[in-house]
C-alpha cells in the first residue's frame, strides 16, 4: 500500500518562525518601548542587536538543547553585534510552574559553561502570576510576553545600563504604576497577546510584558 502521507506537512511547525518573532517584536515595540517599560530595550533593538531564536522543542530537554547552544553563541558573538538572545518557547513548558522549575536548570548551565559573571537568564511566561495575586491581576504583566521566553543577557551590558541609569531600582515601581494606569482593559488594547498558528489572527491576549533587562538591571543594582 502507497504512503501517502505528506511529510513535509508534517515537519512544518504549528507556530512559524516568523509569526512568532513577529508578536515578539510587537510586543517589544508596542509594551516594553511603547510604555517605556524599559529604558534600555530601545536602544539595542534599533541597533539590531537582538537575537531572537525560536525553538521548536516540545520538552524541557529540548529547551536546555537549544539554551545550551544559545548561551555559548551569545558569550562568543561580538556585542556590537549581538548584544542579547531571546530564546523563545511557543511549544514547550507553557505550564508556568514548569517553566519557573526549568529556571534552576538554566542557572545551573550558565554555572556550568563558566559563564558566571559573563551571562545571565532572565525569564517571562504568558501565564506568570505573583504570589498572592489575581491570574487578571494586572501587576502581573511586569513578567509576561506571548510566549514563555528566556532572555540571555551579557553582564556587561546590565553594567552600562546601571551606569547610564543611576535609578535603576525605581524601574520596577514605576512600572506598576504604569499599568496599573493603564488597567487591564487597557493592556489588552495594545494587542501583544500571541497570534493563532492557523489562522494568523489575533488570539485573545494574557496581560503581558515588560523587557527582561528592566528587572535585572534593577534586581543587580539592589543587591549592591
Amino acid at each position: 500500500m502507497t504512503d501517502t502521507t505528506d511529510h513535509n506537512a508534517e515537519e512544518q511547525p504549528s507556530f512559524p518562525e516568523d509569526m512568532v518573532i513577529a508578536d515578539t517584536v510587537r510586543w517589544l515595540e508596542r509594551a516594553v518601548i511603547g510604555l517605556n517599560l524599559c529604558p534600555f530595550a530601545k536602544g539595542v533593538h534599533v541597533k539590531g542587536q537582538i537575537h531572537y531564536v525560536v525553538s521548536q522543542a516540545s520538552d524541557a530537554e529540548g529547551v536546555a538543547n537549544d539554551l545550551h547552544r544559545e548561551l555559548e553563541a551569545l558569550a562568543e558573538a561580538n556585542p556590537e553585534k549581538r548584544d542579547t538572545t531571546l530564546l523563545i518557547l511557543p511549544e514547550a513548558l507553557t505550564e508556568f510552574l514548569d517553566f519557573n522549575d526549568f529556571l534552576e536548570i538554566a542557572d545551573a548551565m550558565v554555572e556550568e559553561l563558566d559563564l558566571a559573571g559573563i551571562l545571565q537568564v532572565a525569564s517571562f511566561h504568558p501565564r506568570f502570576q505573583f504570589e498572592g495575586t489575581d491570574v487578571d491581576d494586572v501587576t502581573n504583566c511586569t513578567n509576561r510576553a506571548p510566549y514563555p521566553t528566556l532572555h540571555l543577557i551579557r553582564e556587561d551590558s546590565l553594567d552600562k545600563a546601571v551606569e547610564a541609569f543611576p535609578e535603576a531600582e525605581s524601574i520596577y515601581e514605576r512600572n506598576m504604576e504604569v499599568l496599573e494606569d493603564i488597567g487591564l482593559e487597557g493592556w489588552l488594547d495594545l494587542d501583544v497577546g500571541p497570534r493563532c498558528p492557523v489562522t494568523g489572527h489575533g488570539a485573545p491576549a494574557a496581560p503581558g510584558a515588560v523587557a527582561a533587562t528592566s528587572t535585572a538591571v534593577a534586581n543587580q543594582d539592589a543587591d549592591r
